[in-house]
């Protein structure tokens, strides 16, 4: 979340960038999450198969068209608690990063790697090294940016795969990795992994800020309320989650 503008860096609305990763199992998600997902969406925003409707959170926290049902209270009491359920219920494992861009631009004055660029490195770090803890092999989706931003990540993660990084091989990346090309596609696609990660990625925030002390915020949400199940789900080495689940840079 947010921009990847080193230009807007001092504006402090536009200081932090955030990446999130959701890690499914693709046969948990096709079996059980999809099906939840899609029955919750028939159930109460009348979703059709033919024109599925796509989550998303800024439009569900507006109750914006096609979520408007959630004007009336109760259906939105009734959502909550059923979108809590699951968060709560489905397996899955989140890696976030986020990058204060105000001091990585004055840390690094000659080398500045586009910040969205450099958080996927650190993310992708991540995944291998839970694939490696598990001796699985994984796949990467993003969400699409746009043409020219969908190619420049692509080729961002080919030379990953190719090279590396500073700290794995790129044999040991390969070896994990079960293709050497980015898939990017839109949520829009209605691709359940996705829809969820737009879900969650404000709330992860939200829970970085507060656990680095970036904000002062003493206000109880229902941010609150999906922040609680999800620090039981950040990846976690023992009982260790900073460094693994959770990531500040630079």
């Amino acid at each position: 979340m947010g921009n990847s503008d080193l230009k807007s860096s001092e504006n402090p609305n536009h200081r932090f960038l955030s990446l999130t990763g959701v890690i499914f199992e693709l046969e948990y998600i096709r079996d059980v999450v999809r099906l939840d997902i899609e029955q919750m969406k028939r159930q109460y925003f009348n979703s059709h198969p033919d024109d599925p409707i796509i989550l998303h959170r800024k439009e569900i926290v507006n109750k914006k068209y096609p979520f408007k049902a959630l004007l009336d209270p109760d259906v939105e009491k009734a959502f909550n608690k059923d979108i809590l359920s699951f968060f709560e219920k489905w397996d899955y494992t989140i890696i976030s990063v986020l990058i204060d861009k105000n001091e990585h631009q004055q840390r690094y004055s000659t080398w500045r790697f586009d910040p969205y660029h450099y958080c996927m490195e650190i993310l992708l770090e991540r995944f291998y090294r839970f694939l490696i803890d598990r001796n699985i092999k994984g796949d990467v989706m993003f969400e699409s940016r746009g043409g020219k931003e969908d190619n420049r990540l692509k080729k961002s993660y080919n030379r990953i795969y190719e090279e590396g990084t500073s700290y794995i091989n790129a044999s040991d990346l390969q070896t994990s990795f079960t293709s050497s090309q980015l898939k990017v596609k839109p949520k829009q696609l209605n691709v359940s992994g996705l829809q969820i990660a737009d879900l969650l990625a404000y709330p992860a925030r939200q829970f970085m800020f507060k656990h680095y002390s970036l904000i002062d915020d003493e206000r109880v949400t229902f941010n609150d309320k999906i922040i609680e199940i999800l620090k039981t789900k950040f990846y976690k080495r023992g009982n260790k989650t900073e460094g693994y689940g959770i990531k500040l840079l630079p």
